[in-house]
């Protein structure tokens, strides 16, 4: 038997749900990035043979208006989860100064150098996530409407791969923990991590091209297939085992061609990490995958908590840390 919704703020809920659904507003998602052993290689020669070769800590030449530098640094999490990854920026000074000294640009605005950025994403095991690109200004203030945690910086998210496909936003430093060490482009980059740097953290706000959106809940292992964005076969225990038909949850391993059906065999496990909060509380999650014979319909079987107190409870789903929107289950 379908559970009705009884209370406004429920059904208030629901319609939210639906008119997301209909509308595929993105919701924009806060991304957290921990960036570790971060490193700025100045570009202070011109010997090519030189590059790369010095196996000690370099101290770089004065850096001088238009100088390139290449910045290197490790991904160590992602809204305080452990992850894996590279970070790259290229950047070109630029020094622009409304009161310039001599050798800096005199314009109407502050900011530091033109900006190019990799954030290339893995799981703590290693397996490849997606990679996040931005281009824009650095340092100077941050931008209107800019999450809380920027402190400076001025960059616009302008693509992405794997599960942060067409992602657009904009990121910005937040805190700086330790600053970074400043090298030559004749120290060799093998010894970044022993030679050790900077730890500072970037701020995303992503808009995202896919997000995760629950079509179904079932209270049995057999899904439901209905065109309604949050429908309940029941009532929940606490305890008990459900299974969503999700959308959005990205890329799958073993892949599929994109617009290509799931196949029966072998599974398409979900690549990136899925996390189902329940009321805001972390679930235990027991299965990931693609529904053999769909295109962007996956089944996450996942456990409601045991101590979940009775009543409506919110289901929310977090694919690559991108969320979705929210629905409603009745706990009995």
């Amino acid at each position: 038997m379908r559970a009705t919704w009884k209370t406004s703020a429920v059904a208030a809920l629901w319609a939210a749900s639906w008119n997301v659904s209909l509308a595929q507003v993105s919701p924009a998602t806060i991304l957290e990035i921990d960036l570790d052993n971060r490193v700025q290689y100045l570009g202070d020669i011109s010997d090519v043979t030189k590059l790369a070769s010095d196996p000690n800590v370099t101290t770089p030449l004065p850096s001088r208006n238009f100088v390139p530098v290449l910045i290197m640094a490790d991904i160590v999490a992602v809204n305080g989860q452990p992850a894996k990854g590279t970070s790259v920026f290229h950047i070109r000074q630029i020094n622009l100064r409304t009161a310039p000294n001599a050798g800096e640009a005199i314009a109407d605005v502050v900011r530091n150098n033109v900006v190019d950025i990799r954030f290339e994403v893995l799981k703590s095991d290693g397996t490849p996530i997606g990679t996040i690109m931005a281009s824009g200004l650095g340092g100077g203030p941050a931008p209107p409407g800019a999450p809380s945690g920027v402190r400076v910086g001025n960059v616009a998210i302008v693509g992405g791969t794997g599960a942060f496909l067409g992602a657009r936003g904009q990121v910005g430093q937040g805190v700086t923990t330790t600053p970074d060490r400043n090298a030559s482009m004749a120290e060799d980059p093998a010894n970044r991590r022993r030679n050790g740097g900077g730890r500072v953290r970037y701020v995303l706000q992503v808009i995202p091209m896919l997000w995760p959106r629950i079509v179904t809940v079932s209270s049995s292992s057999a899904l439901l297939y209905s065109n309604q964005p949050a429908t309940l076969a029941g009532s929940a225990m606490p305890g008990e085992l459900l299974s969503a038909q999700v959308s959005g949850l990205g890329p799958t391993n073993p892949g599929v061609e994109p617009v290509q059906p799931f196949p029966a065999s072998p599974p398409s496990a979900v690549n990136s990490p899925v996390q189902v909060l329940v009321n805001g509380r972390s679930a235990e999650v027991l299965r990931t995958v693609g529904i053999p014979g769909a295109i962007d319909l996956y089944q996450v079987d996942f456990r409601i908590p045991p101590d979940t107190p009775q009543g409506y409870a919110t289901i929310q789903l977090t694919a690559a840390w991108i969320a979705g929107s929210v629905v409603a289950v009745r706990v009995r």
